[in-house]
């Protein structure tokens, strides 16, 4: 019995294959038969040697024939110009054409907080019984920037000494003078003066670095017991003014974190903070180049052209800004040659109400392989004029003419690329202080 049951299955997956056979025989013969009937007339002559003697299509005859159907024009496109771009998929277009160089995004830093500035204890109240000694150090802001006296008046009287050894103001007056205010309390006399600073323009250029202030200075006095000489803190009230390059370079400028390591997140500042600057070019496929700072501009609004403005690098790379204004602006220590690194000390426009300021500085790149001269440096003052890739000797004529009719160095005449790049608005702030006691 199980003999014929195995027998049976044999028989039946015998049929079932036949059956496959004689199917797909089938198929090839229509599809023969149609691609038969596209030839001319002459064509049953060759059918009969591509056909079985039982009428099908003969496997080995099969490449032969559609290979003749080639040959004769037939069957060489099985697929139609629509279909073909179908299968193809979609394809992207291409996001820029020469000669637009694709704009290249920094990495901002993460977690970035601004600095806000500490209040500083600068002046000094000493009440007597008939007179009041205020002592104001030039350094007011605990920046770094000397006040000048003649910004600095107390009621609208002048100051009337400094000690030079300690940097220190001095003013001495009567407690009736100075338009002073008196108040009277339950248990107090108190003399009020204002204490005002006017920042004034620094010597030879439209910029302050110190902001103006309104200091409340106070002596109180028991009514019904002798003088008395309080420690006073001072009130502070704000003072009220608070380019691609040619082949196909792109010359660009940046505000930097204190690390140099990313993009700084915030175009903030207050007075006396450092401003970081990288200026950069990218070279993509050009041959490696040097980077450059010819000169910068400061100004108010973006037209460079505009009044007030600040020059604070000339004469092809001479930063001045420290010579001028005894600041602490310099070149960094050059690290990569398509990038140059400068700070710039942070400054307001003198009695404008604008505290947004644009810088706009021309550009240049040499051949990285040519030395730097006078037409290219970078150069910082400090006691002295000293060079960011130690070639001293270029920076000697950043107190004359620097070029070929002027320098102790002569420029190397060379292929040279220049443009412009611009960075703003940087918006300086005053340190607002506010501490109780006057207001």
């Amino acid at each position: 019995m199980f003999v014929k049951m195995g027998l049976l299955q044999g028989v039946l997956v015998l049929v079932m294959i036949v059956a496959f056979d004689l199917k797909s025989a089938w198929g090839s013969l229509r599809r023969g038969q149609s691609l038969s009937s596209m030839k001319p007339q002459s064509a049953p002559a060759s059918r009969g040697s591509a056909l079985s003697s039982q009428g099908f299509l003969n496997p080995f005859q099969k490449a032969s024939q559609f290979q003749s159907l080639d040959s004769r024009g037939f069957a060489q496109e099985p697929l139609g110009s629509q279909e073909k771009q179908l299968l193809q998929g979609p394809v992207k277009p291409l996001d820029w054409k020469f000669p637009i160089v694709p704009e290249v995004q920094r990495e901002l830093a993460v977690n970035f907080q601004l600095r806000q500035p500490m209040t500083p204890s600068s002046v000094a109240v000493q009440c007597s019984e008939s007179q009041v000694l205020v002592e104001v150090k030039k350094d007011l802001f605990s920046n770094g920037q000397l006040i000048q006296p003649s910004g600095l008046s107390m009621g609208g009287c002048p100051v009337v000494g400094e000690d030079s050894a300690s940097g220190v103001l001095i003013f001495k007056y009567e407690l009736q003078d100075c338009n002073s205010v008196l108040m009277m309390t339950g248990d107090e006399l108190v003399y009020t003066f204002a204490l005002t600073y006017t920042p004034v323009a620094l010597p030879g250029t439209p910029i302050t670095r110190a902001e103006g202030a309104l200091v409340g200075v106070q002596c109180h006095y028991q009514r019904f017991f002798n003088v008395s000489s309080n420690a006073l803190k001072p009130t502070w009230v704000p003072y009220s003014s608070t380019a691609v390059g040619e082949d196909v370079l792109q010359f660009s400028m940046n505000l930097m974190m204190d690390d140099w390591s990313y993009q700084r997140p915030s175009n903030v500042y207050f007075l006396g903070d450092i401003i970081n600057i990288e200026a950069s070019v990218k070279v993509y496929n050009h041959v490696p180049l040097r980077v450059f700072v010819d000169s910068c501009v400061a100004t108010q609004v973006p037209d460079v052209n505009s009044v007030p403005r600040y020059s604070f690098i000339e004469n092809h790379g001479c930063l001045v800004d420290a010579k001028a204004t005894a600041s602490r602006s310099s070149f960094m220590p050059r690290t990569q040659e398509d990038k140059i690194r400068f700070q710039l000390e942070a400054f307001m426009f003198q009695g404008g109400s604008n505290p947004s300021i644009y810088i706009t500085c021309t550009v240049k790149a040499t051949l990285a392989s040519a030395p730097s001269d006078a037409l290219h440096k970078s150069c910082s003052f400090s006691n002295g004029w000293f060079a960011a890739d130690g070639n001293h000797q270029a920076c000697g004529c950043c107190d004359s003419t620097c070029g070929p009719d002027g320098g102790s160095a002569d420029p190397i005449v060379g292929v040279q690329w220049e443009g412009k790049a611009s960075l703003g608005p940087v918006m300086v702030q005053g340190r607002q202080k506010t501490l109780a006691g006057f207001q």
